[in-house]
């Protein structure tokens, strides 16, 4: 049995060739995610372990910088301590914060949140050990920087140039110093890295003669173990000390841990490729089945056994997953190649490293590839069992029996309304609790769809029939014919792209509708032409809003400063506002009372804070600010609150003076004459043209707040095409076979006057009627959960409402119709050429 598996796997290379194509796109997704994490965090391990080598144990302060009720960090006194402990050859003060690089046009290099500034620090020698110059040396004095290579090279700066350097303040000019290599995970994460002279940096981000990390060095010789243990008798409250080797495993777990969430999303992916594909796999086993009957049934006839018959089947799939598997895996590490490559294409910068190839991923893929193509040939197998011997007096193919199919639709009917009852349940319920019913039913939904669309696939096409028939004739009418005549065969390939489809709608319902509730949101409480942020998402200084208020234009300026305050005892979530101003930017709705009050030093309330803490206009509550320094603020407005607005407001004249750093996330801006290019210099102008400050008009405050949802469903669609692609394949796999499957009947066609072209068209047709019931069946469950995703997050996104993308759903439509008559191409030039004689003298 196991050389007729063979023989009959080298007889029908060309039919197989299909599944093994599906088994190998999937598991190159499979053994591809495995390669490309295992290789970057392999390189990551390395790298970090490398920027450790010489750090025997760091200290870390943990203390808060903007709290004048405590030192802000490692003082010098703690520094000079530590040099002097037995076996310590150096140590090295650090201190950090942002800095962003301007190039020669003035735009800022690297992506933002990963451009860095940090103190040079050299020790006795003059040199520190963290950086390797290049080129020139260290900044030695307050007026000179250094840069990382790749942000020098970027600009095209040389030792000697001035370069503009932006960090929480106004940009300033330095001298370029020198030019370095270094192990810094900003500058690999695509960002760029500015050294300052130690008691600039000092002053920029912390306090002079205070640090935030103290690096030791170990003497030749001396135990890591015992310096920290002399270490730590030396701390300040708030710090901790460890040794190089924890910092770096630490590190190298947090990689790992981001790698895995990567790895997990990647995974499932390759799961839903999978799963598509075991409908094409099966499909082909059964037709090749149902082409065999007669040499089953001989097979049977002379001794087989039923568990023979199905051990060959499945000896065949064994074959045919082993090859795909091994050619998915060498796909695999090819892809993991090109997906690095791809990230320094993008600007992610990978340290250098081997490709990782352990036996994990060789295994999975063979495993995957082998018991998956197994799993889906189960059935078929278990169906030429039932063959009986006297099937080969005959040339009848195995039918399904009428009992089987009722069997069937009865058992899918009851999986599929268990499913649908589960995902309403779930809308209903909300949270967490709900979304996990949502899962669980659409998994029963779709399994009872996938067992329904046979009994689905002849009401649906029937009412396809008249479009076909109209305007195609004969070949529309033999086309949809054909599509029914083998409901199970129809089902199974359309469930391919109902699969991908499903999740592909979903996601853009539930996409655009979280899109276009934000949006609302946006303009419906936003009347500043302009809102001013940091491009790494930090604090604006106090500076810029100075700047702001007296640019050329502006008529009214208020940032959104975030205050800690205890009011009447607990912690309130609180911002201060310029008054006057804020009602001018943002959309504020007064319930109660008179907003102008800010100015009189009283604050304003959101409505649902106000009612449930049981405060009222003209209450007079007890108030803790930042500093510890306690007074009491009187509530003089009540209003609506909103997503852009915290629950209590106050006037930056009566927050300032307790707020060692004044905590400015972002700024609004109205100016005369609304949304100008004249305005938006003006602004960019008075900011001082610093690149880390973004300023954006109405249209990118939207984008940004929409843009991060169209670039994730971007990314999904991506993610999905693999699937769609393996259903891609499905068609033209049915077709291709059941032209085989046809020859006679062809034959006859065209001896009776049914020409070429018609042939050709009705082949094309039947692909395009079984691809969009696919599509219809896909949208319509696709939407429906969209729906239900939506209605379980209604309570979080203020103004949900549903939104049917109909223009992406027509797009859907278009695209199955034209994967359709892509997907019938080969299958249909096959059946015209076909030789009438010889095909109708074939079984």
């Amino acid at each position: 049995m196991f050389r007729t598996a063979l023989r009959n796997v080298l007889a029908h290379k060309a039919r197989l060739l299909m599944t093994v194509l599906a088994v190998v796109l999937g598991v190159a997704f499979v053994s591809g995610t495995l390669v490309f994490t295992d290789t970057l965090s392999q390189a990551f391990r390395s790298q970090s372990a490398k920027s450790y080598d010489d750090v025997a144990v760091a200290v870390t302060s943990y203390a808060d910088g903007d709290d004048a009720r405590q030192e802000p960090g490692l003082p010098e006194r703690t520094l000079d301590r530590i040099r002097a402990l037995d076996g310590v050859a150096d140590a090295h003060g650090r201190i950090d914060g942002f800095a962003g690089v301007a190039d020669p046009d003035g735009r800022l290099i690297g992506v933002g949140w990963s451009n860095k500034g940090a103190n040079f620090a050299p020790g006795e020698d003059g040199e520190d050990p963290a950086y390797t110059f290049t080129d020139g040396s260290g900044p030695r004095e307050a007026g000179e920087i250094a840069l990382d290579t790749d942000s020098a090279a970027q600009g095209e700066y040389a030792v000697g140039d001035r370069v503009r350097v932006a960090t929480n303040g106004p940009v300033k000019e330095y001298t370029l110093s020198g030019v370095f290599t270094t192990r810094d995970g900003a500058v690999n994460a695509g960002g760029s890295l500015v050294l300052f002279e130690n008691s600039v940096a000092q002053q920029q981000y912390l306090k002079t003669g205070y640090y935030r990390d103290i690096t030791v060095t170990a003497a030749e010789g001396a135990d890591a173990a015992r310096i920290l243990d002399a270490v730590e008798p030396l701390l300040p409250e708030g710090a901790e000390a460890r040794t190089g080797r924890e910092l770096a495993d630490e590190q190298a777990d947090d990689i790992e841990s981001g790698l895995g969430a990567l790895k997990q999303v990647l995974l499932g992916f390759a799961a839903i490729a999978l799963f598509v594909g075991v409908f094409l796999i099966s499909n082909t086993f059964s037709m090749l089945v149902a082409q065999r009957t007669k040499e089953l049934a001989l097979m049977r006839a002379v001794g087989a056994s039923r568990r023979q018959i199905t051990r060959s089947v499945l000896t065949e799939a064994a074959v045919v997953g082993a090859v795909a598997s091994a050619i998915g895996f060498a796909l695999g590490a090819g892809l993991a190649v090109g997906l690095r490559s791809g990230m320094a294409a993008f600007g992610m910068k990978v340290p250098d490293g081997p490709l990782v190839i352990s036996s994990a991923p060789v295994l999975a893929s063979l495993a995957v590839g082998v018991l998956i193509t197994m799993f889906a040939a189960w059935l078929p197998g278990r169906r030429a069992a039932k063959i009986p011997p006297v099937a080969a007096m005959g040339s009848v193919h195995a039918v399904a029996t009428t009992r089987s199919l009722v069997v069937r639709n009865s058992i899918g009917a009851v999986v599929a309304g268990v499913g649908a009852a589960g995902i309403v349940a779930g809308a209903g319920a909300g949270g967490d609790e709900g979304r996990m019913l949502i899962a669980a039913g659409a998994f029963l939904a779709l399994i009872g769809v996938i067992v329904l669309i046979p009994l689905l696939s002849r009401p649906v096409i029937a009412a396809l029939r008249p479009v076909l028939v109209g305007p195609f004739g004969v070949s529309g009418k033999l086309a949809g014919q054909n599509a029914v005549r083998n409901p199970r065969r129809t089902g199974a390939t359309a469930s391919a792209l109902a699969i991908g489809l499903t999740l592909v709608t979903g996601l853009s319902v539930l996409g655009v509708t979280v899109g276009t509730a934000l949006d609302k949101m946006t303009t419906d409480n936003i009347k500043a032409d302009y809102m001013v942020t940091m491009a790494n998402g930090g604090p604006l200084d106090r500076s810029a809003l100075a700047a702001l208020e007296k640019a050329p234009g502006v008529t009214a300026v208020s940032p959104q400063q975030s205050v800690h305050l205890e009011l009447d005892g607990s912690t309130a979530s609180a911002s201060a506002v310029t008054p006057g101003a804020i009602g001018e930017v943002l959309n504020v709705e007064v319930v109660d009372g008179d907003l102008a009050s800010l100015a009189a030093g009283k604050v304003a309330v959101a409505e649902d804070t106000a009612r449930s803490r049981g405060w009222k206009v003209g209450d007079t509550l007890p108030a803790v600010f930042g500093d510890d320094a306690r007074g009491n603020l009187a509530v003089g407005a009540v209003f609506k609150g909103s997503e852009f607005l915290s629950p209590v407001l106050l006037d930056t004249a009566v927050a300032d003076p307790h707020e060692l750093r004044p905590y400015i996330p972002q700024i609004f801006v109205a100016t005369d004459g609304g949304q100008t290019a004249a305005n938006e210099k003006a602004l960019i102008s008075a900011l001082g043209e610093n690149p880390a400050i973004s300023v954006m008009d109405r249209q990118d405050i939207r984008d940004q707040f929409g843009g991060m949802i169209n670039t994730l469903l971007n990314i999904m669609y991506g993610l999905l095409a693999m699937a769609l692609v393996i259903a891609v394949l499905g068609v033209v796999n049915t077709l291709a076979m059941s032209v085989f499957e046809r020859q006679q009947e062809i034959g006859m066609l065209r001896a009776i006057g049914l020409d070429r072209r018609r042939v050709k068209r009705m082949v094309r047709l039947e692909a395009v009627v079984i691809s969009l019931f696919g599509a219809l069946v896909g949208i319509g469950l696709g939407t429906f959960l969209g729906w239900a995703i939506g209605e379980s997050i209604r309570g979080n996104i203020p103004g949900y409402a549903l939104v049917l993308p109909w223009g992406r759903i027509g797009i859907f439509l278009l695209l199955a119709g034209l994967v359709g008559v892509l997907a019938a191409q080969w299958p249909a030039r096959s059946a015209a050429r076909l030789n009438m004689l010889t095909a109708i003298k074939a079984e």
